[in-house]
């Protein structure tokens, strides 16, 4: 089209075949211009004034583009679809005027039935390729599906088979190194924390059984006597009811304990505050001083710069009492000195008796639950062998530690590390 407009302009003085005398409209619908300027894809018609056409490129036969509607000297150009015999076209209208009057109209016109082929074509492609992307996107979500969740099949069979009774097994997925292993590896860490669990609860019902028993067997032997000869000998019912006394005294005496070790090791349920560890010492060394005057032991608090924690005070004062008790317990003369003191971060209770100490090998065990020195394990010597396992429960209760080392002098010096409070407490 821009071709013919610029033949079409008389002021372009184009060569064209016939004379220049002839109407512009004529020239261009020459036949051999028309043949020049059309191909298989491109036709071409020149209508004139009155839309009558005055020329066709032969390739159009006797098919006709329909006249062009809407056109004027403002708007001389549309485009337009158009469905004649031969099929569907997409035709250019071009009008040109001369002297404000309409002189002839070009039509140039292109079929539509490749292009619509063409888009048929695409989109049976795209279709085609839609409904292949679904179908590998369906395959590869079940096989990442199935590899994703088989594992999980695996681990979910394997912890069916741990039972209470097998907590020693472990699933050894170590080798991964996905999710799915460090699931593992966190399973096998806490069937391990279970099993030691599990293990000292055994060991507890154990040693406590075995302690209940004994002044369980006391006391029912002395009511056994009692009745067959309690009304009839004096002394037989004295005797009995002092025995039945003392291990009564003793059994709830190791009920106690129990239930303050219950409360040390239950973390969570401890409620806490700035707690001054000085003045609890003090408290604890006036409960103790009566017990340590009867077996004429020195008592002495040193203390330096009243550190203060994060914890309970009866729990504080319950830890150090009971590390006085043990040291008043095996200390047959001499002193005991409780040392409060900082050390960097960490207050530092120390309690040393000049007592006969333990032997390096029974060291690892003193906290131990019901645990006793050899030379300890008479009745003579009260207790109930929880003293020491619940210091070292109030000790982790409150973010500490507890340790026990001989002095070179003779005797033991048991000494807890808790956490220092930044902030002032109360004094």
């Amino acid at each position: 089209m821009q071709d013919i407009s610029r033949i079409a302009n008389p002021s372009s003085n184009p060569f064209l075949n016939i004379g220049e005398s002839a109407p512009i409209e004529q020239t261009l619908a020459n036949s051999d211009n028309l043949e020049r300027w059309s191909s298989p894809t491109t036709f071409l018609q020149i209508d004139n004034a009155q839309n009558y056409p005055i020329g066709k490129s032969s390739n159009m036969g006797s098919m006709s583009f329909p006249a062009a509607t809407g056109l004027d000297p403002k708007r001389d150009t549309g485009y337009r679809t158009v469905r004649v015999a031969r099929g569907e076209f997409l035709v250019e209208d071009r009008l040109f005027v001369e002297g404000g009057r309409q002189k002839f109209v070009i039509h140039v016109g292109e079929p539509l039935d490749q292009l619509n082929e063409t888009f048929a074509r695409t989109r049976e492609t795209i279709a085609i390729i839609i409904a292949l992307a679904v179908i590998a996107v369906i395959f590869l979500s079940i096989v990442l599906a199935g590899r994703a969740t088989r594992p999980l099949g695996e681990l979910a069979g394997a912890m069916r088979e741990i039972g209470s009774d097998r907590l020693n097994q472990r699933l050894k997925w170590k080798g991964r190194d996905d999710e799915i292993g460090k699931l593992a590896e966190t399973f096998d860490e806490m069937l391990a924390r279970l099993e030691e669990a599990f293990a000292r609860e055994r060991q507890f019902i154990s040693d406590a059984s075995h302690e209940l028993k004994t002044p369980l067997t006391s006391i029912n032997a002395n009511a056994q006597m009692l009745r067959r000869w309690g009304s009839t000998d004096e002394r037989v019912r004295r005797e009995g009811l002092e025995m039945i006394a003392h291990e009564t005294a003793a059994l709830a005496n190791l009920v106690n304990g129990m239930l303050m070790l219950a409360k040390a090791e239950s973390e969570d349920n401890v409620p806490k505050e700035p707690v001054a560890v000085q003045p609890a010492a003090q408290e604890a060394i006036a409960s103790a001083r009566a017990r340590a005057l009867e077996k004429g032991l020195a008592l002495e608090l040193h203390g330096d710069g009243n550190p203060v924690v994060l914890g309970d005070p009866n729990l504080l004062r319950q830890m150090v009492g009971n590390l006085i008790d043990n040291a008043i317990k095996f200390t047959d003369q001499g002193r005991i000195d409780i040392y409060v003191r900082r050390d960097a971060a960490q207050c530092l209770i120390e309690v040393c008796d000049t007592g006969a100490g333990i032997a390096p090998h029974e060291l690892p065990f003193i906290f131990d639950r019901f645990y006793r020195a050899d030379k300890s394990r008479n009745r003579s010597v009260p207790g109930t062998g929880l003293g020491l396992a619940i210091v070292r429960s109030i000790a982790r209760a409150h973010g500490g530690t507890v340790s026990a080392e001989p002095k070179p002098s003779g005797g033991m010096c048991l000494c807890v590390r808790l956490p220092l409070l930044e902030r002032p407490g109360p004094k």
